[in-house]
C-alpha cells in the first residue's frame, strides 16, 4: 500500500473525519485514490508521500495560496521574523504596518483587528456589530464558516443554509437558545432581505454577505442591501474571505460595488497559506470592540502579519488578478466546449479565480470520482473545481485542458459502456461544498 493511503487509515483512527478541514477530506474526491497528504509543495506543484509529482489544478490550498506554494518572497519575510522571535511580551510592529496598509487600500476603513482564520474573524465581526448596536439578530447570505452564530440559521429549519454552500449542515452542538437569531437570504434576492428587515428590523444587528457568488450582483442589489441596513441602523459586513484579492488589491467590493460596507473580513489569500485574518471597519463601529471581550494570545504572533505584508506587497506588484481573469475565463469556456464535444452537458460557474463545473448526470458523484482518477493518471490534482494561483502558467493551463479532454473522452466511453462504477479504483465522491447563486 502506498504511504499516502496508509497514513489516511492511521489518520482516520486519530482525527475525527481524518482532516481538520472538510474540503480536504479524500472522500470529497475519491477515497482510495486521492493522495491525501503531501511531502512538499512549490509553485503549482505538489509531491505526495510516495514522491509522485502533481500539477495542482484543484483547490489551491483552499484558495489560501494566491501567489503559489512556498512563495519565495513571502517565505523569506516569514523566515526573517522567525529568526527574531515570533512571540514575546511585547507586540510586533508588523501589525501596525499591516493595519495602515489595509486601511490605505480600503479608504473607507479606519481600524483593524486580527485573528488567525476566516471563521473566527467573522465571529469577531458579528460580536462587534452586536456590541455596537446592542441587538442580537443577524441576516446573512452565503457561506460564513463553522461558528454558532452562522449554523444557528439551521436550528429552526435544517435546510435554511442549503442554498448558501453545502446542503445538510447540521447544527448539532449549537445551543437551541440561538434559534431565531440568524436568518438567511439569497444573493440577488433583495426582497428576501426586505422581508427579514420588516419582521426583525428593530432587533437586527448586522447583515453579513459575500460581495460576489457564482453570479455577479444584479444592478441595484447591493445598493438596496445598503439602504435596508441603513434604514434600521444595522451594520453591513462584507465577507471577503474567499473573494478578497482575486479581483484587485484588497476586497472585491472595491471594484464590483458602488457602496461601502461598515466592516469587511479577510483571510485565505491575505497570508498566502500562513494563518492570518483581519477585520477592518469604520472607527465608530470598530471601537465597540472595547465594549466586549475579544482577545487571544495567538492573535498577537508575528508570522501572520509578516506574511500578509509580504503577500500584499507582492500582489500589488505582480497583479495576478489580471492572469486570473484571463485564465479563469478560458478554463470555464473550455469545460463547456470539451463537455459538448464528448456529449456532456457541462455547467461552469464561479469567480474566474475560483471556478467549478458539474456534469448534468444522475450519477454525478461517480463521474466526478472517475474524472479525479483519470486526471491523477495524467499527473494532475484536479476535481470539479479549479482555484488559480499566480504560480500557474499558460503552459500549465494548456496541459490541464489537454488532460481534461482525454479524461472527458474516458468518461464518455464509461457512460456508453454503462460501467463507470467498475472502472473506479476508489469510492465515488461524497457530496461536498458547492457555491450556489
Amino acid at each position: 500500500m502506498l504511504q499516502s493511503q496508509k497514513l489516511q487509515l492511521e489518520g482516520r483512527k486519530r482525527i475525527p473525519g481524518m482532516t481538520q478541514l472538510l474540503s480536504k477530506r479524500p472522500d470529497m474526491f475519491s477515497l482510495g485514490v486521492w493522495p491525501g497528504y503531501y511531502s512538499r509543495a512549490k509553485g503549482a506543484k505538489v509531491w505526495d508521500l510516495d514522491g509522485r509529482e502533481y500539477l495542482d489544478m484543484s483547490i489551491g490550498g483552499i484558495g489560501a495560496c494566491v501567489l503559489g506554494y512556498a512563495d519565495d518572497e513571502v517565505d523569506d519575510a516569514v523566515a526573517r521574523v522567525v529568526r527574531n522571535g515570533v512571540a514575546c511580551s511585547l507586540n510586533c510592529p508588523e501589525e501596525v504596518e499591516l493595519a495602515n496598509l489595509l486601511c490605505d487600500v480600503h479608504p473607507w476603513a479606519d481600524m483593524v483587528r486580527y485573528a488567525r482564520g476566516g471563521g473566527e474573524a467573522l465571529s469577531i465581526a458579528v460580536r462587534i456589530a452586536r456590541a455596537y448596536t446592542g441587538r442580537d439578530v443577524v441576516a446573512c447570505c452565503g457561506y460564513h464558516g463553522w461558528s454558532d452564530w452562522y449554523l444557528a440559521a439551521n436550528l429552526a429549519e435544517d435546510s435554511a443554509l442549503d442554498g448558501h454552500l453545502m446542503p445538510g449542515l447540521a447544527p448539532s452542538g449549537v445551543p437551541r437558545g440561538l434559534q431565531g437569531s440568524t436568518h438567511t437570504f439569497r444573493y440577488n434576492h433583495p426582497e428576501e432581505l426586505c422581508a427579514i428587515v420588516e419582521k426583525h428590523g428593530r432587533s437586527l444587528a448586522a447583515v453579513v454577505m459575500e460581495p460576489v457568488r457564482s453570479a455577479m450582483p444584479d444592478p441595484g442589489f447591493i445598493e438596496t442591501v445598503r439602504q435596508l441596513v441603513d434604514d434600521v441602523g444595522a451594520v453591513l459586513i462584507m465577507d471577503e474571505v474567499s473573494a478578497g484579492f482575486r479581483y484587485c488589491l484588497g476586497g472585491a467590493h472595491l471594484v464590483l460595488h458602488q457602496v461601502q460596507p461598515d466592516m469587511a473580513v479577510f483571510s485565505k489569500a491575505l497570508g498566502n497559506g500562513y494563518a492570518i485574518s483581519a477585520v477592518i471597519g469604520k472607527a465608530d463601529v470598530m471601537q465597540a470592540a472595547q465594549k466586549t471581550f475579544i482577545s487571544s494570545t495567538n492573535w498577537t504572533e508575528r508570522v501572520g502579519p509578516a506574511a500578509a505584508l509580504a503577500c500584499m506587497k507582492a500582489y500589488a506588484r505582480r497583479k495576478p488578478y489580471e492572469k486570473f481573469a484571463r485564465l479563469g475565463q478560458r478554463i470555464k469556456k473550455s469545460w463547456v466546449e470539451l463537455g459538448a464535444a464528448h456529449g456532456f452537458a457541462v455547467h461552469a460557474e464561479g469567480m474566474d479565480a475560483m471556478s467549478h463545473f458539474a456534469f448534468d448526470e444522475d450519477d454525478f458523484l461517480a463521474f466526478k470520482a472517475y474524472f479525479v482518477q483519470c486526471m491523477l493518471e495524467e499527473g494532475i490534482l484536479a476535481s470539479s473545481l479549479c482555484y488559480l494561483m499566480d504560480a500557474h502558467t499558460d503552459a500549465d493551463v494548456e496541459r490541464y485542458l489537454v488532460a481534461c479532454d482525454r479524461s472527458f473522452a474516458k468518461l464518455a466511453d464509461a457512460r456508453k459502456a454503462g460501467d463507470i462504477h467498475e472502472r473506479l479504483k476508489g469510492a465515488p465522491a461524497t457530496s461536498g461544498f458547492k457555491r450556489l447563486a
